[in-house]
């Protein structure tokens, strides 16, 4: 198969732990052409959607990364087509998507494009009520403030745009700085921001659940440092080896229909204390320290997935 790859500079791509590099890996391993592009190289032509690609191709060995010849390929003339450029989610990603609606129905395109807009990240997992911590999504100070402490003093407060653990910070009722941190998020009440109760879990984990088409891969847990509440692996937190609890497998089965339903195929989600705190669609992360801990190759069943669908 011919699969295209949208993605962030090859030269950013980290091959030690990558997603994007390991589904390049597997898809060359089992012998298909991998081509990669840019957001700006994808453009539509005579209500054709096509892109500015290069052959790519991967080693666990330096120099890990080379490219090829440069392709003007039809994206209705590939296997699948893999978006797997990373947050934020700007002008730019949006014009992306609309761009990818040509290609539907005449490629694999992974994930939709039409659910990558609609599926906010964090907004996202407020469709699922019963499985989120007591949340509010407000620009308003003095709903903050108000929340804050109905939740019993503590909370967490995000920026809807946000990824790798940025603008995450801790509000706390008896802190001086909790004003200055709700006005600085909210831009003084004119930006909505979402604000979650305090979840003490969060110290031994915040855990990333991969998905299959619905279906569980498996998990890690990412740690926070001593000295920080953020988990994210981009800004220190540590990983683990982590299973699936029978409430997070319910969890995962009560997601699954509804990310069917959008085509979100390859989702991670981030659960703490049992709790889902987030969806992630655009460009999640973790197979590759899942694999580690597992001793297999998760990105494998991924590009058999796709294999599958695409001969179908």
């Amino acid at each position: 198969m011919r699969l295209l790859t949208v993605m962030d500079p090859l030269s950013t791509v980290q091959p030690d732990k990558d997603t994007t590099f390991a589904f390049l890996r597997s898809a060359e391993s089992r012998g298909h052409e991998n081509l990669t592009c840019e957001v700006r190289d994808v453009y539509l032509t005579r209500g054709e959607v096509r892109a500015r690609a290069r052959a790519t191709y991967v080693s666990d060995t330096a120099p890990h990364t080379r490219l090829g010849a440069e392709h003007d390929v039809a994206l209705a003339d590939v296997a699948a087509v893999l978006v797997r450029k990373d947050p934020p989610f700007d002008a730019a990603y949006l014009y992306l998507t609309l761009l990818l609606e040509h290609a539907r129905g005449k490629t694999l395109l992974i994930n939709d494009p039409r659910a990558l807009r609609d599926a906010n990240e964090k907004l996202f997992a407020l469709q699922f009520p019963e499985w989120t911590p007591r949340t509010i999504v407000s620009a308003l100070p003095d709903v903050i403030h108000a929340f804050v402490a109905e939740v019993g003093g503590r909370a967490v407060i995000k920026p809807l745009d946000g990824a790798g653990g940025s603008g995450v910070l801790a509000l706390s009722g008896d802190d001086r700085n909790a004003r200055g941190i709700v006005d600085l998020l909210t831009g003084e009440g004119r930006r909505l921001a979402m604000v979650q109760e305090y979840l003490p879990a969060v110290r031994t984990g915040d855990k990333r659940v991969l998905l299959l088409d619905g279906e569980p891969l498996g998990a890690i847990l990412r740690v926070p440092r001593a000295d920080d509440l953020r988990s994210n692996i981009h800004v220190g937190g540590s990983v683990e080896p982590a299973e699936l609890t029978a409430r997070e497998r319910e969890m995962v089965a009560a997601l699954a229909p509804r990310l069917r339903a959008e085509g979100l195929v390859f989702v991670g989600l981030d659960v703490i204390g049992e709790r889902l705190t987030e969806v992630n669609v655009t460009s999640p992360t973790g197979i590759q320290q899942l694999g580690r801990f597992t001793g297999t190759r998760p990105e494998d069943r991924v590009i058999e997935w796709i294999e599958q669908r695409a001969r179908s």
